[in-house]
């Protein structure tokens, strides 16, 4: 079933005959096969794993289970909303959308084989194929902002494929296998994990970087804007919850009930939930917006997954929100970018300036951002009020378990800074119904038809799912249900009432906050008046926090540029300090081999061949017919033995030998007699 949708699409393309719409069609239907033989063949095999090969104590292998048929069905339903509506979106752009499709399918195969890998190495090998064919999606459009996108986020895959390589090798050398079920099993037998923590981080650093994670961000944001937008859809709802899915096994499957930890997992989840909600007040582009808004909402995912490592046993209500959440952003984000995508077919501009009222008497594009505006912020009724209150209550439920606790001042913290990200994220959201429903635009759009049927069709399904999921609060009790034991989760031990005055109140609390900046921060501070008398939303971050150009590049250059240096000088090497130093040592090793044998000759000199009434040996023969023993006088006049000590050298190793060989023929000759 993974490699379904890599096949079948060369057979779409080869049905080539110069009509794009029946590729389109061709195309839809694939991928509404996929979905269904998905979803049928997912829920008839869960629970099953299938090992494909095994070489060398690495496999290739796939699971089913719960969480993994949710999340395929997801895929599977994102891909053919967002084939629906692709048509229409390249008929009114210039690049051709054939790549497009043909990587967008590849893409989708990748991410099945992600979510269905059973070990580290199947992860791993989808993982990068899944980078690489995702690239083309980031860098289509060819501009040098989707170009210098798709390189920021091209060198992030890499760089995070390096440390998950560098991971699992360690993780397989600690333990013998990466297949997840085997690890679980190892490591919760463990009392002391601190022998996996490098790998762990390794670990996390590369799913991590894919997911979002701060400070491995900076990817995201640009390529979410340079992308179009049916892609941008597809890589926060899809691709990013890969990289989620990797920080859950890493976490619930290595480090299950590790308080050390969940602890610092939840220092980056914490940073990366409001990092993104504040980017997402200041910016002035709805799909840098929608871009950060999706940083903020995997801050509360990685929020979710560390407080699972923070209450072990009692784990219930953190599971089901982090599933949930995962799911509900998913669809939330579709909506959400299916409109941006229908906006910049009609305005070419995506600015807040460029695009106000553009949905004033359009009551279909009306109901469907409204629909994914409610649902991201949390109201009830609406999918993201589900996940949001069950999120909370695992924090809540956590201070009272570290109650007295070092670990209670941190929870209370982050409790807070939960609680006011919410507040942040009703504020960017009202910002920008208000840019798109109150506000008039400086010039108002020509009263045409703005939206195809495929398009509309499309729209309207994804946001009637959002209240529908909100409203019947079984069906996502059933899918958590259904996918918690992925997580090692367990039901709750009572039933979760999420319309109860507790949880009502802190939402009318975050809407307060988020009301209140966004009257006295957003339209005080970031709406300013021109000269001509029209307001304009202005930019006020600066420059330094932007991280990618302030740090990564820089680091990058510097590391490239001491690199280069030191290439030039090994280039260089060679012809001087090389050959000057492998000079002098041959130089020192000639003149000891030499001093040897003239050692040796001067000893025999001054014993055997020493002048004396009666000499041991004829010297006068020696002198006369074996060179070895001549003397020379050197300039200051003291006896030298003759120059050429290494040959004599020679000579005495030769003598030697046969010495050696003539006592050993001796010596088998006395054996045999």
């Amino acid at each position: 079933m993974v490699f379904l949708p890599m096949i079948s699409v060369f057979a779409v393309y080869a049905i080539d005959n110069g009509k794009d719409y029946l590729r389109d069609r061709l195309l839809i239907c694939v991928t509404g096969a996929v979905f269904a033989l998905g979803l049928f063949g997912a829920i008839w095999s869960q629970g099953a794993q299938l090992r494909i090969f095994g070489v060398a104590g690495l496999s290739f292998s796939l699971s089913f289970d719960g969480f993994r048929v949710i999340y395929c069905c997801i895929a599977g339903f994102l891909w053919l909303i967002t084939a629906l509506a692709s048509e229409e979106y390249f008929s009114r752009t210039k690049n051709s959308n054939n790549r497009y499709r043909i990587c967008s399918m590849l893409t989708f195969g990748a991410a099945l084989g992600v979510f269905f890998a059973a070990d580290f190495f199947t992860t791993l090998m989808f993982f990068e194929m899944m980078s690489f064919t995702s690239y083309a999606m980031v860098a289509h459009e060819e501009s040098i902002q989707a170009m210098r996108a798709g390189e920021t986020y091209l060198a992030i895959a890499v760089m995070g494929g390096l440390a998950m390589l560098m991971g699992l090798l360690l993780i397989w050398q600690r333990t013998g296998t990466l297949m997840y079920s085997e690890l679980y099993e190892i490591c919760s037998a463990m009392l002391d994990k601190s022998g996996l923590y490098l790998p762990g981080t390794l670990l996390l650093i590369g799913f991590g970087a894919k997911a979002g994670m701060f400070p491995l961000h900076v990817w995201l944001p640009r390529a979410y804007v340079a992308a179009p937008a049916p892609a941008s859809a597809l890589l926060t709802g899809v691709l990013s919850k890969t990289g989620v899915f990797g920080v859950a096994i890493v976490s619930c499957w290595l480090f299950a009930g590790d308080i050390s930890w969940g602890a610092a997992l939840l220092v980056p989840a914490t940073i990366t939930m409001f990092l993104g909600a504040v980017l997402g007040v200041f910016s002035n582009n709805i799909k840098r917006t929608l871009a950060c808004s999706s940083i903020s909402q995997i801050g509360f995912v990685l929020t979710g997954i560390a407080m699972q490592c923070l209450l072990g046993n009692h784990n219930a209500l953190a599971v089901r929100g982090t599933l949930l959440h995962m799911l509900n952003h998913s669809l939330i984000k579709l909506v959400l970018f299916l409109s941006v995508g229908v906006i910049y077919m009609n305005q070419r501009d995506l600015s807040l300036d460029g695009i106000r009222g553009f949905g004033r008497g359009k009551p279909l594009f009306f109901f469907a951002f409204l629909m994914g505006a409610l649902g991201i912020c949390g109201f009830p009724l609406w999918n993201g009020y589900i996940s949001k209150t069950l999120l909370h209550e695992s924090l809540i439920e956590a201070i009272h378990l570290y109650s007295g606790h070092a670990m209670e001042v941190p929870l209370r913290l982050v409790e807070g800074v939960f609680v006011f990200t919410c507040g942040l994220t009703i504020a960017y959201m009202l910002k920008l119904f208000v840019v798109l429903f109150v506000q008039r635009g400086i010039k108002d759009a020509e009263k045409k038809r703005y939206i195809g049927l495929r398009s509309a069709i499309a729209l309207t399904i994804s946001a009637a799912l959002l209240p529908i999921l909100g409203a019947f609060t079984a069906i996502p009790d059933a899918l958590a249900d259904w996918g918690q034991g992925f997580f090692h989760g367990h039901a709750p031990e009572h039933a979760v009432h999420y319309f109860i005055w507790e949880n009502l109140r802190s939402t009318l609390v975050t809407t307060l906050i988020g009301v209140c900046i966004y009257v006295f921060f957003v339209r005080g501070v970031l709406l300013k008046r021109g000269k001509n008398g029209t307001t304009c939303y202005v930019d006020l971050l600066p420059n330094w926090l932007d991280i990618e150009n302030s740090f990564y590049r820089p680091l990058l250059k510097g590391c490239v540029t001491i690199v280069e240096h030191i290439a030039r000088f090994a280039a260089a090497a060679p012809d001087a300090l090389i050959q000057l130093a492998l000079r002098t040592i041959v130089e020192h090793v000639t003149r000891f081999l030499a001093a040897i044998p003239d050692a040796l000759i001067q000893l025999v000199l001054r014993t055997v061949l020493s002048s004396s009434k009666k000499p041991y040996v004829p010297r006068k023969f020696l002198t006369r017919h074996i060179w070895v023993t001549e003397r020379q006088q050197d300039s200051n006049g003291s006896e030298t033995i003759v120059a050429g000590g290494f040959s004599m050298a020679l000579l005495l190793v030769g003598v030697g030998l046969c010495v050696v060989v003539v006592f050993l023929f001796y010596q088998a000759i006395s054996q045999i007699g």
